[in-house]
């Protein structure tokens, strides 16, 4: 069996061949104007191989896929996004089809099919090799974002980073390292999931909040770290959350990993500042854990009395230990009269208050009282020596007593 189009699509490559580049140039123009604003470089060869597959039926060989799939990468590195040179890949090749006459204007249905099928087949396999190499691209240069994030972040918190090489790596995350920030942790209860759909989300209602752009959001040990420029986070007109700890609050309630608790450290100039605000607010973290707040969010401001007494630990763990010491002799240890004593001065010294809170009598109470009276020497109904009992009970929690026993310590 012969092939009737053989000698017609001879003719058409003999016409294509003696054609000059021109041609092929105002297809690839003609596809850029369609889609534009991408460039035309990234069809490379393209169209040469569309038009040899029309011509001869010609399939691209390993080497021309992998030409393209250099292209798809470049594509990715410029920032083009897979839709658009896609679209310039099938605009190119729609127009390359229109400028074929000889193959086009075929009398014979069979040249025509042929061609069509031939010219599909290299659309096929180079969009598919374009796309997949835009994605591992991509892909690749997403991780290096992150790994890139990720130590920007361990460097600017630590604070003991190169200041000046510090605030160059800190434009492209868009932060102004001559302005003061400050830092804000939240802290799950459990585990924190989903976390690049929490971060991308949390980052969008801080930056509409803040009304700039100068905000980052990340994830470290666990938490989640907000810095923002202070001067944002101030009252005013704005509607909703006041303060930046509130808003944190408010898009994290639904999250999972909940509840959360949040802490804001102060705010401070350049980049040895927002380590220090980041240090006030991680242990803001810690100290609202040890001593048991029940409030889900934390001022550093809240947390300065507590600052003064860790100072001088050799002095407050005497505090802890002159005061408190003789508790561990009750039946069932120090820890119950401890939570008492914590519970009775959270509520002002209201006994009724303090007996719903441990969900005992007021008559256990007032018993766990005297006893700690009896045992210590100390009355915590007494004003004039309620600070002293008082500050030791803060002691106690901020230092771990009495899990900690500061006898071996001495």
């Amino acid at each position: 069996m012969t092939d009737s189009g053989t000698p017609q699509r001879a003719r058409a490559g003999s016409d294509l061949r003696t054609a000059s580049d021109s041609w092929l140039a105002d297809v690839a123009r003609g596809a850029g104007r369609e889609v534009g604003n991408v460039p035309i470089e990234l069809l490379g060869d393209y169209l040469p191989l569309l038009a040899e597959a029309a011509v001869s039926g010609r399939k691209p060989d390993a080497v021309e896929l992998d030409a393209v799939g250099l292209l798809g990468r470049r594509a990715a590195e410029l920032g083009v996004s897979a839709g658009s040179v896609v679209q310039l890949y099938l605009s190119a090749a729609q127009q390359l089809w229109q400028h074929l006459p000889a193959v086009v204007r075929s009398r014979d249905s069979e040249v025509v099919r042929t061609a069509a099928a031939a010219v599909l087949h290299v659309v096929d396999e180079a969009v598919a090799r374009l796309v997949e190499a835009y994605t591992d691209a991509r892909r690749q240069m997403v991780r290096w974002e992150e790994t890139l994030r990720r130590e920007f972040i361990e460097d600017l918190l630590r604070g003991d980073a190169d200041v000046g090489r510090l605030v160059e790596r800190a434009e492209p995350f868009g932060l102004d390292m001559t302005r003061q920030h400050q830092v804000a942790l939240a802290a799950p209860a459990g585990r924190l999931t989903e976390t690049e759909a929490t971060i991308s989300s949390l980052e969008r209602a801080v930056v509409h909040w803040a009304g700039d752009r100068d905000v980052l959001v990340a994830t470290k040990d666990g938490w989640i770290v907000a810095i923002t420029p202070a001067d944002t986070d101030v009252p005013g007109a704005r509607t909703g959350p006041k303060t930046l700890g509130d808003l944190l609050l408010k898009e994290l309630e639904h999250s999972r990993g909940g509840p959360w608790r949040v802490t804001v450290g102060r705010p401070y100039l350049g980049s040895y500042g927002i380590a220090r605000s980041y240090e006030e607010a991680r242990e803001g973290l810690t100290m609202a854990v040890r001593l048991r707040l029940d409030s889900p969010l934390i001022q550093a401001e809240q947390l300065l009395i507590y600052r003064v007494l860790l100072r001088d630990q050799p002095a407050i763990a005497d505090l802890v230990q002159s005061v408190l010491g003789q508790l561990v002799r009750a039946r069932g240890g120090a820890e119950p009269l401890l939570t008492t004593l914590d519970a009775y001065f959270a509520t002002g010294s209201v006994t009724t208050e303090t007996a719903r809170r441990l969900h005992l009598s007021v008559r256990a109470v007032t018993y766990r009282l005297d006893r700690i009276k009896t045992l210590t020497g100390y009355d915590p109904t007494d004003p004039a020596q309620r600070f002293t009992i008082h500050a030791a009970v803060l002691g106690a929690r901020l230092l771990g007593w009495p899990e900690r026993d500061f006898t071996v310590d001495r």
